[in-house]
């Protein structure tokens, strides 16, 4: 019989390749809480107990998939942001921790009025959207984005989660969103693609082979398309003294900042994330 140390031997094995010991031992605490309903606490407190024929089929099942690189997420086939739980696919990006700071500093913000108008671009899984309206159950909420797929899937999480998003499909890049949008917005919020073919090199296989890439690339020579695009809109489409929030790649923190300025936003301020890294932006028009 297979017990809790047997699977974290054999998960490390497998994935040397692929993660560092920390990494693997993490997506294997993870894989044996999904399978075994088992807390944390107690895989880490009782690493000899047994695991069941099934238990040991379906983790074998999921090691698989996960030696080939694909993301746990995806094998698991949902996630957790900000407390809610998410349906994942290769349709959508994985929701990731600096995108919920950018939540939480969204949240933290005085947004002046009691039942904002709240557009988030780039929606994916829906999450930004989704834990926005939970938690401000007065927010008229609109999500958009380019791909068909990640808007099902965004359907179904705001489904999941119990609250009304607005889904528009549109490409912010084309002139004619903007009339799709016939009214304004207290806080537009995007999450977009910022990664440079360069910054492709230094990431893991398991993002580039396996997520979206319309959620990911933007060209070397035009780092901050979206940026610019999301910004000419937001001058349009924000009130006065409304909020824009980004989170951006971290090493265009001070261009993004200068485009913006440029283009008339006011008390910019960029913030870095828990690591240290210039991740998110906030501007008031």
């Amino acid at each position: 019989m297979q017990t809790v140390k047997d699977v974290f031997v054999s998960y490390s094995a497998q994935l040397s390749d692929l993660y560092d010991k920390q990494e693997a031992d993490a997506i294997t605490l993870t894989a044996l809480r999904e399978i075994t309903g088992r807390s944390s606490a107690y895989i880490k407190a009782f690493p000899d107990d047994d695991i069941t024929p099934e238990e040991q089929t379906r983790l074998s099942d999921i090691l698989k998939e996960l030696a080939k690189g694909q993301p746990l997420q995806y094998v698991l086939g949902h996630t957790e942001f900000y407390g809610l739980p998410f349906k994942v696919n290769p349709a959508v990006l994985i929701p990731r921790p600096e995108t919920e700071e950018l939540v939480d500093w969204v949240l933290k913000s005085d947004l002046s009025v009691d039942s904002p108008n709240i557009l988030d671009i780039g929606t994916g899984s829906g999450c930004i959207a989704i834990s926005l309206k939970k938690i401000l159950a007065n927010a008229k909420v609109w999500a958009m984005d380019i791909s068909n797929e990640a808007l099902q899937t965004a359907k179904a999480n705001a489904e999941l989660n119990e609250v009304e998003v607005n889904f528009i499909e549109t490409d912010v890049l084309q002139q004619s969103t903007l009339n799709l949008l016939p009214f304004t917005f207290n806080l537009i919020i995007s999450n977009p693609p910022y990664v440079t073919p360069f910054d492709k090199t230094q990431m893991h296989t398991n993002v580039t082979d396996f997520e979206p890439h319309t959620a990911l690339f933007v060209p070397q020579h035009d780092p901050l398309l979206f940026y610019k695009a999301i910004a000419d809109l937001a001058l349009k489409k924000l009130t006065k003294g409304g909020l824009l929030f980004f989170e951006i790649n971290e090493s265009y923190g001070n261009e993004t900042v200068d485009m913006l300025k440029n283009k008339g936003f006011e008390k910019i301020e960029l913030r870095k994330d828990l690591s240290g890294r210039d991740r998110m932006i906030k501007a008031v028009l």
